[in-house]
């Protein structure tokens, strides 16, 4: 039996607002809660980046609110690369305006998705998708977005250890603010099965990478081939992606 490889890529896309310097924090902070028409435009651009991967986590997905004139941004990405499968999850609500949300887009079919609020300030969520029908034998993927303080990733991981320590095979992205290097991800490394990243590769500032903010990690059954930033700027941070393959004999639902 042929062993399957996945392109995988996570991507923090910042509501489709492209942020170029540190100063458009504050100029263009106004599009964080009010509609902007480049916002479509940058979403064209990231579905066809997009298009060639098989599993993608996305954070800073706006799920429907007024200043993505009411579009689900997740469900929208999906529809324009050509995935079979979304989820969005809503993390954070500002009445209709904002709905700060993580997502997933898959060509693979889920049998199942669970949603997690993640301790500390509301607001912060973690989603894991299975694929597979045999539970020893299944993929887990864990989509998530951790908080600014180093005290509250903590807690953070150390809830999201105990859901997927035992799990058979699991691949963990996200925006996990911290970087490589960091204690959070020494503990992450310790509490669970996933592995210590390959090397460092620099997500943000977009626009002058200097230090590694998103990952990609996964248990050691799985096999990496190749682990990139991608040189896209279209919001604050670059995506993250990792080409693997998985154990033979590994089945998942098309």
């Amino acid at each position: 039996m042929t062993a399957l490889r996945l392109k995988l890529a996570s991507f923090n896309i910042q509501t489709g607002i492209n942020t170029s310097a540190y100063h458009e924090y504050l100029t263009g902070g106004w599009r964080h809660m009010f509609p902007s028409n480049r916002r479509i435009g940058n979403l064209n651009r990231i579905a066809k980046l997009l298009a060639p991967f098989d599993l993608v986590g996305l954070q800073e997905v706006d799920g429907g609110g007024s200043r993505s004139h009411f579009i689900v941004q997740a469900e929208y990405l999906a529809h324009t690369a050509g995935f079979s499968h979304w989820h969005n999850q809503v993390n954070r609500r500002f009445g209709n305006i904002a709905l700060h949300s993580n997502g997933l887009l898959s060509r693979l079919k889920p049998v199942a998705i669970d949603d997690y609020s993640l301790p500390g300030m509301p607001g912060r969520g973690a989603l894991v998708a299975r694929f597979g029908n045999e539970t020893d034998s299944s993929l887990h993927l864990c989509v998530m977005h951790l908080a600014l303080s180093r005290n509250a990733r903590m807690k953070q991981l150390a809830f999201i250890a105990e859901i997927i320590r035992d799990l058979p095979h699991v691949i963990l992205m996200g925006d996990l603010n911290c970087t490589h290097d960091s204690p959070e991800i020494r503990y992450l490394s310790r509490s669970t099965r996933l592995c210590d990243p390959l090397f460092e590769v620099k997500t943000f500032p977009s626009w002058r990478p200097r230090i590694m903010l998103d990952h990609i990690m996964v248990t050691p059954e799985i096999q990496v081939d190749k682990l990139w930033a991608i040189n896209f700027a279209c919001s604050d941070h670059l995506p993250i992606a990792m080409e693997i393959t998985l154990p033979k004999g590994l089945v998942l639902d098309g």
